[in-house]
């Protein structure tokens, strides 16, 4: 299955099961596991749009899509900057 179906999937198994709108998907890899798929989801809109309130979730699909498990990362605003972690540490935050 190609990347691209696996997003979809990923915003569209959680918009199931969450209830809330998907935004983007910002990050995807595969393992032995399956597809690792970090989907961002729209918490609260506001106005101006980037004081929205936005949820991040690691979402983990099977080859077949097929959702396995899914948790809650981080909560933060659109407009908020986040800090990078040098190359091979975690961010921590």
């Amino acid at each position: 299955m190609r990347g691209s179906e696996i997003a979809r999937m990923a915003k569209e198994e959680l918009t199931g099961l969450m209830g809330l709108e998907p935004d983007t998907v910002s990050g995807m890899r595969h393992d032995d596991e399956g597809w690792h798929v970090t989907v961002e989801m729209i918490e609260l809109k506001r106005i101006p749009p980037s004081s929205d309130v936005l949820h991040s979730y690691e979402v983990l699909l099977d080859d077949d899509g097929e959702i396995l498990s899914y948790q809650f990362v981080r909560s933060y605003t659109r407009g908020e900057t986040m800090e990078m972690a040098p190359a091979g540490e975690k961010h921590g935050g």
